[in-house]
Parts: C-alpha cells; structure tokens; sequence
C-alpha cells in the first residue's frame, strides 16, 4: 500500500511484517511545463536541470552532503545515481534517485533531509508532474509519495527527511517551497526543518 504523504505528514520505515527497512531509495521524477502560445510551441520543448540532493546531520550539524557533485557519502551509506539534466518521465519513474543503506548510517548522523533545486534557475511554475518518493530498495515497493504541488516562483524544495526515531527511522513529507539554485543556497530554509 502506497501512502500519499501531504505536507508535514509522518510515516515509520518499519516492514509490515514488524522488520526495519535496510535500504531505501529516494526518487525524484519531474517534466518541463509545455510552453504557452503560438510561439511558445514553435520554440520547442525546453529542458529542466533539477536536482536532487541528500544533506547529513548530526544534530543541527550538516557533515555530509551527497548530490550530483558528490555522488556518495563519505561513509559510502549514501548513493546518488547520477545527474538528470532534462528530467522527462514524469510518468512514475524516477529521473534522479538517492539510494540509503539505512543499516550502513553512522550512529551519529540523525536526520538525512533531501531537497531539490532548479540548478538552472527555473521556477517552480515550468515544472509539472514533480514528485518525490520512497521505496523499499529490496522489494521494488513503493512506500510513500509526495506530489511537489503549487507551481509558484521558487527554485528550489525542501522535499523530505528521514529521521532516527528509537530504534528505527521514519520519513517526514517538508515539502516546503525555497530559493536557491543549489543545496548550500538551502541551508537556511533547511535548518529550520530538523
């Protein structure tokens, strides 16, 4: 069962079956807005660089990042697949993903937020069918979904985070609009989420 995640809303990385989940991948898909107008269409499609990327805490303490420049954690627990410069899909398949070994996570790291940007400059407005979402890396499944609703002038997402809870992890849908073209352009907007 997939869950629709909203705004704010919470849900635990716990199997049905009672088990943790061991690694999990964060996915982003998304396509260009068609253009409006005679020569809008005559222009063609354009393209869309969005990103997605993984920032590391400790506490309020970022001490690792992992994105289309670093494309894996310094303790290896954290994996991006690679850099989508046009995105496309938009049709459920993931166009940038971010693969976590949750098992693999130091001790000390407590929260892992994600975000995404328009390394381009683009708002928010030229982007549809944006989403982001978590499976269960092992079996294929689909665990949670967050629409990147609302269109509107920003760059930039504050999509999710996912956060030791006990013994165990839970992801929060933020889905809190930003500016900024890259992950450090977040850093205020993100710290205001941990």
């Amino acid at each position: 069962m997939i869950v629709n995640l909203g705004k704010g809303q919470r849900i635990s990385l716990s199997k049905s079956d009672g088990g943790a989940l061991s690694v999990v991948r964060m996915g982003l898909g998304w396509q260009a807005a068609p253009r409006k107008g005679f020569f809008a269409r005559l222009a063609g499609t354009r393209e869309i660089d969005l990103d997605a990327s993984a920032v590391l805490f400790a506490g309020q303490e970022p001490i690792d990042v992992v994105f289309f420049q670093h494309l894996v954690s310094d303790d290896g627990s954290v994996r991006h697949t690679g850099d989508n410069l046009v995105g496309g899909t938009g049709q459920g398949q993931d166009d940038e993903s971010i693969l976590v070994d949750l098992r693999r996570v130091p001790a000390r790291v407590d929260q892992i937020v994600f975000t995404v940007n328009s390394f381009t400059g683009q708002t928010f407005t030229e982007v549809q069918n944006a989403f982001c979402r978590l499976v269960d890396e092992t079996t294929g499944q689909e665990l949670a979904r967050h629409t990147l609703t609302g269109g509107g002038d920003h760059t930039a997402q504050i999509m999710a985070k996912v956060h030791r809870s006990g013994r165990g992890w839970q992801m929060a849908a933020v889905g809190e609009p930003a500016t900024g073209r890259t992950f450090q352009d977040l850093m205020p907007a993100i710290t205001s989420h941990l």
